[in-house]
Order: structure tokens, then C-alpha cells, then sequence
């Protein structure tokens, strides 16, 4: 779906289809629609993926496949991604219509230079959006408006209006509705807001390194904003943030046309000082970053590249959470401003991160944690006498003959800012009535808890789960398997009647 224009929303689509349908005598029988999805990659297009898979494995129970126009496919930078995924469709005796167009897509010189101009158009819509998008928010930025993003720690986001009077405080997850409301970043609660400018007074003025700070803090019982432990890393995120002096910095990190990750040059930033109300005093905030900096001026590139060498040494892998955990060398950031990245720097000392060990560990731990996930989940399965086969060639459970159920673990990944994030692979081919979800704990050590998906609600192969994702998915979600067990009991049919 493509919020663009009224004309392209999925129910006015799915009317023109269905026009299309009756009018030549075809019968929909499955509808693929990916609702609110960028179609600028297949990634996250759930239904697409889905349908790719169906045509592939041979599951189309249909011969026709009607498409609203040359667009839908997506958006795609390479033009000849969408002409791919037609291809593979027609491959499989699937014939593709395009229902809004004014061309027969049938094969002929013409319909193929027709197509491909739109399909080259559609990817250049996108990057002229882009770009446009860009540029307001780059205005926005500079008016002093607040564009995406957490707050942080002792920051708390107010929503005020197009005159700037202020509406209301925004909470974790919330966003603005109105497109003409703007958000500014305003000190959070007191207690935050001194622990702030606490971390402040003792790197600039009592000397205690990041590391230290956190252990007072811990001590202190005072947790982050995501209500976890300081470490050295998280402490050195906050004393190097200029938006704890009312700094409006952006365009640190691009991420356009959902490329790869970029980290600018700070000479690419777009700023406004001044913009919010400071939390931190700005002279004390210098000192702060003057020590940091000294820090990385009191060695020259061959000691950086000496420090991170035995690092790589000690650890057998290099990431910047790791870099940032160390009390006796200088920050990633420190890194990616002398040498112009930080793979640039692992270059230097000959490490290729292109196998990361402690992934490899993490997924070895959890390949041995299945098989007793598995044992679990038979073991309670006939706690309650239900029936149940172990899982066979295809890796499914087979409950009283009538349920199949599929076990997968998501393993736990932290974020540079300390949140944590998992993703979910189901294989759809398998197509069991439930999909049992493993979310683990950070560390990737145990269970954290468990969601279970039917398959009627299974929309594609993959699914990104933060600590919260609304109702409509953590509606599936438990702290135990009890309610399975439960559900896989046998009721007589008397009490059930």
C-alpha cells in the first residue's frame, strides 16, 4: 500500500480488481495485500513473500494473477527486481494481468518497453520522495523540531502544535496524528534529570571514568530508561550527546532508500543549537568532551591500532559494544573519527569481521537448547494425556492426531542504545496450525517467554519483536506453555457440548 495518494489504498485497489474480476468472468479465490509496507524491497512485504513461495512450491490454486499496475510489485531501485518476480510467476503457468493499465500484458515488444519505462519510473518516484522528504526534514530540524527517534534518558517528547503551543507529553511508542503537529524534546522527570547531570559532575569534575559511574549508579539502584543496569557504553551515550544541551543534531546516520546504514562526516549534519531546554550546563558538557577527546589525542594511530589489536586478541572479535566496554582505550566513535570507520579500522590491524564467533556461539547454545525446548513441550503435552509424535523429517509435532505445532527460538539481540530486539523466522512451508515462538532473554541463556502464533494470523516467513509491539501481537504472547498444554487436552465431548 502506498500512502501517497487515496487511489492506490489497498481497499480502492482490491475494488478495481474485483471490477476487473466480474466483468471477465474470473473468480478471486486468495488475496495478497501488503497494507502500510514500503515497496521499496521485498523485505517486510510479508504477503509478496508469500506469494512468491506459494508459486514456487506449487501451491497456487489459481491461473491468473491480477495486479492493479505495474507498481505494485514494488517500488524497487533495480528495475529488473519487479520483472523478476513477474517472471517467476509466469514460470509457474501463473498469467499476470495488470488491471489499471492500458496495455495487454502479453508478451509483445511493446508491453515489455511499456513495463519496463513504469517499472523505472516507480523506482524513480521513490528516490524523488526521498529526496524531498529529506530536504523538509532538514527545515524541520533547523526550526528546532525534533525528527524520530527515542528520547534518552532524562528527555521526555512533548507534542506541540503549528503555533508551537504544547499539547501533550508523548509516551514510549506514541506518535503524533495530526501532520501539521511538530515534537520538541523537553527534560523528563527530576529524578532523571539529575542523575544526568550527576554523570556529568563526576567525569568533569570528580574524574571517575564511565565505567565507574555506572557501578555508583547500580548501586544506587537507579536503572536506564529501559529499565536496565548502566554499563560503561550506555554512561558514554549520554555524556556524548549534545541534545543534553538542547543541541537539535541529525543526518549522523543515513539510511535512504532502505540501503545500508551510513555514518556522515560531521560536516553532512544538519543542526540547531540551542534548540531544546539544556538538562546539562554547557560548559560543564565541554569540559566533558574536551576529557574525552584528550583521551583519544593522547595516543597516536599506532597505539589505537596497538589497543584494539590486543583487544581482537583477547576476545577473538571486534564490535563497538565491545570497544565501548573498555576502561583503558579510546570509544568506537574515537575510532570511526580518526580512521574514517570502524571497518576501516579492523582493516588496519587485519581482522575481517566477516564471522562474527560469539553469533556463532550464541546459535550453537541454541541449537542445543532445542531438542530440550522440544522434550519440554512433548513432556507437557502429555502431562494433561494428550497424544503427541515427536517430530518427524518435517520437524513438526503432531498433537491427538489433529494438531501440528512448530517450535522456533528467537535469539535476543541488543541494541547500540541497550533495547532489545528478536526476530522471528517461521517456515511457512510447513504450514503448522501453531507456531511456538521462543523468545529468549538476554544473554540467550533461558526462556524469556513464549508467543503463539496460529497459522491463520501467520502473514510471512519473518517477524521483528521489540520488549513491546502493541496488542495485536504481544495478544499472543505468555510467560509459560500452560495454555498450550491446556489447549491440547482432549475434553469430552459431553462437558464441551
Amino acid at each position: 500500500m502506498s500512502t501517497d495518494h487515496q487511489k492506490y489504498s489497498t481497499e480502492n485497489q482490491a475494488d478495481a480488481i474485483a471490477d476487473y474480476a466480474a466483468r471477465h468472468g474470473m473468480e478471486i479465490v486468495r488475496t495478497y495485500a501488503d497494507e502500510g509496507k514500503s515497496g521499496l524491497s521485498i523485505g517486510g512485504r510479508e504477503s509478496l513473500q508469500r506469494l512468491i513461495g506459494d508459486v514456487e512450491a506449487g501451491r497456487a490454486d489459481f491461473e491468473v494473477l491480477l495486479v492493479y499496475d505495474v507498481s505494485r510489485w514494488g517500488r524497487f531501485q533495480d528495475a529488473d527486481e519487479s520483472a523478476y518476480y513477474e517472471y517467476l510467476c509466469r514460470r509457474a503457468g501463473v498469467r499476470v494481468i495488470y488491471c489499471a493499465e492500458p496495455f495487454e500484458n502479453d508478451g509483445t515488444p511493446v508491453a515489455t518497453i511499456v513495463k519496463s519505462v513504469k517499472r523505472a519510473m516507480a523506482g524513480e518516484y521513490s528516490r524523488e520522495l526521498s529526496a524531498k522528504v529529506f530536504i523538509g526534514q532538514c527545515r524541520l530540524v533547523e526550526l528546532g523540531f525534533r525528527q524520530g527517534g527515542a528520547p534518552g534518558y532524562g528527555l521526555r517528547r512533548l507534542l506541540v502544535d503549528d503555533r508551537g503551543a504544547p499539547k501533550n507529553q508523548l509516551s514510549r511508542g506514541e506518535q503524533k496524528s495530526l501532520q501539521t503537529d511538530r515534537v520538541i524534546l523537553v527534560p523528563g522527570p527530576a529524578e532523571e534529570v539529575d542523575t544526568v547531570r550527576q554523570m556529568f559532575r563526576l567525569f568533569a569534575d570528580r574524574g571517575l571514568g564511565e565505567r565507574q559511574i555506572a557501578e555508583q549508579l547500580n548501586a544506587e539502584g537507579r536503572r536506564t530508561d529501559v529499565g536496565r543496569d548502566w554499563t560503561r557504553g550506555t554512561v558514554h551515550q549520554v555524556l556524548i550527546s549534545e541534545k543534553y544541551v538542547g543541541n537539535n543534531v541529525f543526518n549522523r546516520v543515513s539510511h535512504k532508500l532502505k540501503g545500508r546504514r551510513i555514518r556522515n562526516p560531521p560536516d553532512m549534519w544538519i543542526r540547531a543549537n540551542g534548540a531544546f531546554r539544556p538538562v546539562v550546563d554547557s560548559a560543564v558538557f565541554a569540559k566533558a568532551q574536551a576529557i574525552i577527546a584528550e583521551r583519544t589525542r593522547r595516543l597516536d594511530d599506532a597505539a589505537m591500532l596497538e589497543a584494539l589489536r590486543r583487544l581482537c586478541e583477547v576476545h577473538g572479535a571486534l564490535s563497538g559494544l565491545i570497544i565501548d566496554e573498555q576502561d583503558d582505550m579510546p570509544s568506537s566513535s574515537s575510532y570511526r573519527s580518526r580512521f574514517g570507520s570502524l571497518l576501516r579500522a579492523y582493516s588496519l590491524i587485519g581482522y575481517r569481521p566477516d564471522r562474527d564467533y560469539r553469533y556463532i556461539q550464541i546459535n550453537q547454545h541454541l541449537r542445543d537448547l532445542f531438542p530440550q525446548v522440544v522434550a519440554e513441550v512433548v513432556a507437557g503435552i502429555r502431562t494433561v494425556g494428550a497424544e503427541v509424535i515427536e517430530p518427524g523429517p518435517a520437524g513438526l509435532l503432531v498433537v491427538n492426531d489433529e494438531l501440528t505445532l512448530s517450535i522456533v527460538i528467537a535469539r535476543c539481540r541488543e541494541t547500540g542504545a541497550g533495547a532489545y530486539r528478536w526476530r522471528v523466522h517461521f517456515d511457512v512451508g510447513l504450514a503448522p496450525d501453531i507456531t511456538i515462538a521462543v523468545r529468549m532473554e538476554g544473554g540467550n541463556r533461558r526462556a524469556r517467554d513464549y508467543y503463539l502464533f496460529p497459522k491463520l494470523d501467520l502473514l510471512g516467513g519473518r517477524l521483528r519483536l521489540a520488549e513491546e509491539n502493541g496488542l495485536s501481537v504481544d495478544a499472543y504472547r505468555f510467560e509459560s506453555l500452560g495454555e498450550l498444554f491446556d489447549l491440547s487436552a482432549r475434553i469430552p465431548f459431553a462437558l464441551a457440548a
